[in-house]
């Protein structure tokens, strides 16, 4: 079930009616929670939700066998054995068909040929996003850093909660488990905040990442037609479109499970108002990051063994959070050009000199964001080094200019709001809790949701493909 449907519209406020009707029922409102989410996500193909409880099924059990015992041996295998099944989906349905393709491409250029075995598989939405989330249980667990729950349905209302189960925030259990075993209660501020941030995701995601779609399309759909302009003005609405597409997703996910009482960490801090690659990963897509950092990054040894072994640690793990995304040289090479970029950073400038970059830092960090998008973007690599010929080119031709004006105008909206609360610096939510009255905050939220609905072009958010 889409966030931008007549179908979500309609399920979101039936579930919760029902689910404050049993306010003082805690169990029943899990079930419900756990029902609607396994009913959201089989809106989509009934048949991937056995994967989605497979994995529950698992990590329940090893997280209670891994707490269990003492000893080292046996509690790393019932880790390895949740690892084994968490990332041996994730890997038979995103990355098989990659991989084999990639050593057959290998033998060739060997002059060895070998047919690659492919799988035609769908890749189920967000296996991604809830393989992370569930890793992230058990390896907790096994840290010494969190119990297991005692409860099965709080456990698999976790794995599967549908405001966040396609596309994240990438809950820690330590952070959502507690809030779904303890009771909730309806707070109005809660309740005003929510819907609040619902409206604005719905308008950073129809209204001005569909709109600036539209033009990203036709020009990345035929690179090699276009000029340097056209290329760079389509590649500069290309990172805000992905930014709104899915801060608005994550707006509406985190507005969603605060109607029903639960409090969600921000995903997106205005990443673009970032002085450094190091400030941005701790702004964009905020889940992943700091979950890279914690159970990739750090266990890799972090900063802890010398310099070239924590450039070593940057770029892994900024490969690996490249091919995350997606099963593509383009989305590993992305991520490498970030990894570069981190330990460039490192190498040569303090945390301080990084504070005080002022205006040049700004803008050398947006342009190597911009840079490492059109790999991100584009449809592969040839498409990609295409475009990068024609940008380097700097010609002067007149671009493709095709409701340019109302495009900007657009992104101009969106970046003064961000500019507005970047400005403040106060919460994206918060704003909505200073609303006076909560039939305003109702009206206005309806308005902003029904316009935005009137001007969508698309269906799908971009990160549902990861």
């Amino acid at each position: 079930m889409l966030f931008n449907s007549l179908d979500y519209l309609i399920f979101l406020p039936t579930v919760f009616i029902i689910y404050w009707i049993f306010h003082k029922k805690n169990q029943a409102q899990n079930v419900l929670l756990l029902v609607s989410s396994y009913v959201f996500y089989a809106w989509w193909d009934w048949r991937f939700l056995s994967l989605i409880i497979f994995s529950s099924c698992v990590d329940y059990i090893v997280g209670k066998k891994i707490f269990a015992t003492d000893k080292d041996s046996q509690r790393r295998n019932w880790l390895l054995l949740s690892l084994a099944a968490n990332l041996g989906l994730l890997i038979t349905f995103k990355y098989f068909n990659f991989f084999t393709e990639s050593f057959a491409t290998s033998m060739s250029l060997l002059g060895w040929e070998v047919d690659p075995i492919t799988l035609k598989l769908i890749l189920p939405v967000g296996i991604s996003f809830y393989t992370f989330q569930t890793l992230s249980y058990t390896i907790d667990i096994y840290r010494k850093q969190l119990k297991p729950s005692k409860d099965l349905v709080a456990f698999f209302t976790y794995v599967s909660f549908f405001p966040q189960l396609v596309a994240g925030p990438i809950e820690r259990a330590s952070n959502l488990l507690p809030q779904i075993e303890n009771k909730r209660t309806f707070r109005f501020i809660q309740f005003k905040e929510g819907l609040f941030q619902i409206s604005i995701g719905f308008f950073r995601k129809i209204v001005i990442a569909d709109n600036l779609g539209v033009y990203v399309d036709l020009v990345y759909g035929n690179p090699e037609i276009h000029h340097s302009l056209t290329l760079i003005i389509a590649t500069v609405f290309y990172a805000f479109q992905i930014y709104y597409d899915f801060a608005g997703y994550s707006d509406i996910a985190i507005g969603s499970a605060k109607l029903f009482g639960f409090s969600f960490n921000q995903n997106f801090d205005l990443p673009y108002f970032s002085k450094s690659l190091t400030i941005f990963w701790r702004k964009w897509h905020k889940s992943l990051s700091f979950w890279l950092r914690d159970y990739l990054y750090i266990s890799l040894g972090g900063n802890r063994k010398g310099n070239l072994i924590t450039y070593r640690n940057l770029m892994l793990t900024m490969l690996l959070g490249g091919l995350w995304h997606g099963s593509s040289w383009n989305f590993i090479i992305w991520g490498g050009i970030h990894g570069i970029g981190l330990a460039i950073e490192r190498l040569f400038f303090s945390r301080s000199k990084r504070k005080n970059l002022g205006v040049l830092g700004y803008l050398s960090t947006f342009s190597i964001v911009l840079f490492a998008w059109i790999f991100f973007r584009a449809a592969d690599l040839d498409s990609a080094f295409q475009i990068i010929q024609n940008i380097v080119r700097f010609d002067l031709s007149i671009p493709f200019m095709e409701d340019f004006y109302k495009l900007a105008i657009i992104l101009f909206i969106g970046f003064c709001f961000d500019l507005f609360i970047y400005r403040i610096k106060k919460p994206l939510e918060s704003l909505g809790g200073e609303i006076k009255t909560v039939p305003l905050a109702f009206i206005l939220a309806v308005i902003i949701i029904l316009i935005s609905l009137l001007y969508s072009t698309s269906e799908n958010f971009i990160y549902f493909q990861f």
